[in-house]
């Protein structure tokens, strides 16, 4: 076991973006993101790392259109939520938003809350860590 590797979760999530300031506002008015880092290159604004005050993972948004528009509609990641309530909770807040996504469903593992789209098209999904059925060992 001592040639394993060792590695300490996941450190980003990096997306790109076709108009960076739309991405970000969007996650900052639907999921709550803050600013933590803007990275600059010859003067222009080009990606931002963004922190989430409750948990969510950092996300870092790079402004590259042409991979924007080929990266859309694929679910890189799962957000973690905590458990069936939190994630109730989520969907009704994007619903109150206006924002459209499949509901919450009971998945494999878990509740998994499908089919939100940021403004680039990619599919944001959310699963709970909390689950309904034990697995293995």
């Amino acid at each position: 076991m001592s040639d394993i590797p060792r590695l300490d979760g996941v450190h980003h999530l990096k997306l790109p973006v076709s108009d960076l300031e739309r991405s970000l506002a969007w996650y900052q008015s639907r999921l709550g993101y803050e600013i933590g880092i803007e990275f600059t290159e010859q003067g222009v604004l080009m990606g931002c790392a963004l922190d989430h005050p409750r948990g969510g993972p950092v996300l870092a948004l790079r402004l590259d259109p042409d991979r924007a528009k080929v990266a859309a509609g694929f679910d890189y990641f799962a957000i973690g939520v905590p458990d069936k309530p939190a994630i109730d909770a989520l969907a009704e807040h994007l619903t109150s938003l206006g924002e459209e996504h499949a509901g919450v469903h009971l998945a494999t593992i878990g509740w998994i809350l499908p089919n939100l789209h940021d403004p680039d098209g990619h599919e944001v999904r959310f699963y709970t860590t909390a689950q309904h059925t034990q697995t293995g060992p």
